[in-house]
């Protein structure tokens, strides 16, 4: 009797158990972060910011567990303009000189629907730090088939206002409010300790 009851116990933590959070490198190759602006109210300039270094940790079963940790160096600016890519990193924008990386640190996650999330973090940029909240969409999690290790992929959207964090070069003719898109993918880093017991 004693052994089917504890075959019963095992069977039943094991079906209730909870899946642990998954942590995922970001993928350089595959992220953009996009910022828009308008100019004069005749453009709607865009500036890429590559290079892109974090990590992103998921919890499918808790999605308050989740949490995305960015670091991306302004070196990585591209607005496909050179002259223009060499003035937002002078002084009268980001000075990158002074402050060469923009990071991103979650302090919250919630559910905002199927395959949607809130991420509540704090934004450093130009050495200030304010809370921003990104909409974030799931695009797809599963195993990656280059990879071929657990990856999952997200786009998200906010908007700041620079001004905020101390860029005000040229406001409110070159608009204070900065659209913000991201897309990216990240995979589980390589085991390196297995990929060397295979040689």
């Amino acid at each position: 009797m004693i052994k089917p009851l504890i075959l019963a116990t095992a069977l039943f933590l094991a079906g209730n158990a909870v899946a642990a959070p998954v942590s995922y490198k970001i993928d350089a190759n595959h992220t953009n972060v996009v910022a828009g602006w308008n100019h004069f109210g005749f453009s709607n300039p865009t500036a890429r910011f590559g290079q892109v270094d974090g990590v992103i940790v998921h919890d499918a079963d808790n999605v308050g567990q989740s949490s995305v940790k960015v670091t991306i160096p302004l070196a990585g600016i591209d607005s496909g303009v050179p002259d223009l890519d060499e003035h937002l990193r002078s002084a009268d924008f980001f000075d990158a000189e002074e402050f060469p990386v923009i990071t991103f640190n979650s302090t919250k996650t919630e559910a905002a629907g199927e395959n949607k999330l809130r991420v509540f973090g704090d934004l450093t940029v130009h050495g200030v730090t304010k809370p921003v909240v990104l909409d974030v969409t799931l695009n797809k999690s599963g195993v990656h088939p280059l990879g071929k290790r657990a990856a999952i992929g997200f786009d998200a959207s906010t908007t700041i206002k620079r001004s905020e964090f101390g860029i005000t070069k040229y406001v409110p003719n070159v608009s204070d409010d900065i659209t913000i898109r991201i897309t990216t993918e990240a995979m589980v880093p390589k085991d390196d300790n297995a990929e060397a017991k295979k040689k």
